[in-house]
């Protein structure tokens, strides 16, 4: 969602700057934002924190961060060529002919700040297929890249497809939409195919590897060893949670995901969907 769907992205830039600044550090490059993207916010804060070097303490930089967020978000907007994606796939999704869920990393309190203002845009994802980056049905830890929000997103649609009598998808047949890198990592472990669509900071800062970002071999993700239960993806691990075991990543040139220089235009027919 952010970066991808509204201009958040940017608006994080501006607020951990400006806190940034107010300490005498200098502002966040593409090299440290990267490794933020698309992460649970816990799992970028550690990464930031260890960056920044900030003398107050954690709960004091968010304190701040918040406040920002709150007198900024608000202003969110869609990116181009959004709207007419929604559009388009929110009425394709009205005749059946395809499924909608939206993952994103994003906690409740940020997703209603971002979103609010923007009901009709958001309205094609029907609630039971909204998955957040709080949902307590993804284990602690197990934020992109692992590859559980999206294939919990995918079981929110399998359930009401089921008690509709309707046949199951696949994840092979899921196509995830992301901006960031390790979101890409995420829905390749998933099983699923990939449009990426980077700012044009990430795009620069990944010049030369797209080919491995492409194929989800550019994150830091490690399976754990999960007992398969009903043979099924996923078990129950020792704290008694949930966790979903991913697919392997790809392979570099396998065809599995595609970058896109924008959402304006969007080809549907490369995807084998009739707009």
């Amino acid at each position: 969602m952010d970066g991808l769907l509204i201009d958040s992205e940017d608006l994080y830039t501006i607020c951990t700057n400006t806190i940034l600044h107010e300490y005498h550090k200098p502002s966040i490059p593409w090299s440290i934002k990267a490794q933020l993207q698309g992460r649970p916010g816990p799992a970028a804060g550690k990464i930031f924190q260890a960056w920044a070097q900030l003398p107050i303490s954690h709960e004091e930089f968010m304190k701040k961060q918040s406040a920002l967020q709150r007198e900024l978000f608000p202003s969110c907007k869609a990116l181009p060529g959004v709207e007419a994606l929604l559009e388009q796939m929110g009425g394709l999704q009205e005749r059946g002919e395809l499924e909608l869920a939206l993952a994103t990393s994003s906690h409740a309190g940020n997703f209603k700040l971002k979103t609010a203002h923007l009901g009709a845009l958001f309205s094609v994802f029907r609630e039971e297929n909204r998955v957040l980056g709080d949902d307590k049905r993804i284990p602690a830890g197990r934020g992109k890249p692992a590859p559980d929000i999206y294939l919990l997103a995918l079981s929110t649609i399998n359930d009401r497809r089921k008690g509709n009598g309707l046949d199951e998808i696949r994840p092979e047949e899921c196509l995830v939409f992301e901006d960031s890198v390790p979101g890409v990592e995420s829905g390749r472990r998933a099983g699923m195919q990939c449009v990426w669509c980077p700012h044009p900071g990430l795009k620069q800062e990944f010049r030369g590897r797209e080919a491995q970002v492409l194929a989800g071999l550019m994150g830091e993700y490690e399976e754990e060893e999960v007992e398969e239960k009903d043979g099924k993806l996923g078990g129950t691990a020792s704290d008694g949670s949930q966790r979903k075991k991913g697919a392997p990543p790809g392979e570099i040139g396998d065809g599995w995901a595609v970058q896109l220089e924008t959402l304006e235009g969007f080809p549907y027919e490369r995807f084998g969907i009739k707009a």
